[in-house]
């Protein structure tokens, strides 16, 4: 894990940079001028060089889209390809940081430098503020030597990009993994999937599973036009066999070409359709047991699979594998 002596980092919005408003806190642009100055104030710190770029305008993360998404990877690949960056922080907001991540691991596979984002919960400069902690703690650790591929830096702890998830809103310690059962073969990353190959929008949804959810209900969602739904079953990957018109309607979206993914809705679940009778009759639909995966990273590799351009079989395929430690330790 080579240091890294020249970093991009790329800020988008978010908590760490947003200022008071009349409406409230609103992103700001101007935020490399306040790292400058606050570095300035700690000489001591160890940091590697850096040169800023701002995607415009700076959002709250609220409002993240997969446009962003593909707007980051575009940034941070013209940082290493054109400009001899040998690291990356991306500063970005909380309530989708998790997504992002999970999103870069992806667009992001083959890229041969490091990728670390961070935020904070309060803005840099207000009192008792981690933003300065997260932010100069992620250089610092680009600077000791980070692995390549993305990370996610936040209170002190450097976490797998694919795996982490926001758990809490009421302490600076914000973020963390959860011990998910994994199990996937590993496999290389093929060229028509790595950071090179590019990538266009496409709609994608999430539904849980619940008690009374009807056909009518997930064929809205279904014939809505979505290219890929990530359902959240319960437990080990159950849900209401006994709903022949539910399962019809997953059949046929499937035949139609759409690709359904199934994760469990369980913070520490895993999927298994063999356990039960009621998760055979769901795979038994077309759908892909998504392991251990989470929310974030089932969502993010659908959407770098199927951004691609693959037919449903190949998205399938490399769905069900192992690309970055999503499905394996």
């Amino acid at each position: 894990m080579p240091a890294s002596r020249n970093i991009l980092v790329l800020y988008t919005g978010g908590t760490i940079g947003m200022q008071q408003s009349s409406e409230g806190l609103m992103p700001a642009s101007g935020f490399a001028e306040r790292l400058g100055a606050q570095q300035a104030q700690l000489p001591s710190l160890q940091l590697p060089d850096w040169q800023f770029r701002e995607l415009l305008p700076p959002i709250d993360s609220a409002n993240m889209n997969q446009r962003n998404w593909l707007a980051m990877a575009e940034a941070i690949r013209n940082g290493v390809e054109q400009d001899g960056c040998d690291g990356v922080l991306v500063l970005h907001g909380t309530d989708t940081l998790a997504y992002s991540a999970a999103a870069l691991s992806f667009l992001l596979l083959g890229l041969e430098v490091p990728v670390v984002l961070t935020g904070s919960m309060l803005p840099a400069g207000v009192s008792g503020s981690d933003a300065w902690d997260n932010l100069f703690g992620a250089m610092q650790a680009l600077s000791n030597g980070v692995e390549t591929g993305v990370q996610l830096f936040f209170s002190g702890k450097l976490m797998p990009g694919v795996r982490a998830s926001k758990l809490g809103t009421a302490s600076l310690e914000a973020f963390g993994v959860l011990p998910r059962m994994r199990t996937g073969q590993h496999v290389p990353v093929p060229g028509s999937l790595d950071f090179r190959q590019t990538r266009r929008p496409v709609p994608l949804a999430v539904l849980p599973l619940y008690p009374g959810i009807t056909a009518a209900q997930l064929n809205g969602v279904l014939e809505s036009g979505v290219k890929g739904l990530v359902l959240e079953c319960y437990g080990s990957g159950t849900g209401p066999s006994d709903d022949a018109q539910l399962l019809d309607a997953l059949s046929k979206a499937h035949r139609r070409g759409v690709v359904l993914v199934a994760i469990s809705q369980c913070p520490q679940g895993h999927v298994d359709f063999d356990i039960y009778a009621a998760g055979g009759k769901l795979a038994a639909t077309g759908l892909i047991s998504g392991g251990g995966m989470t929310r974030e990273a089932a969502l993010g590799k659908l959407f770098s699979l199927l951004g691609a351009g693959l037919p449903q079989s190949e998205v399938e395929h490399w769905f069900a594998v192992d690309l970055c430690s999503e499905r394996a330790e």
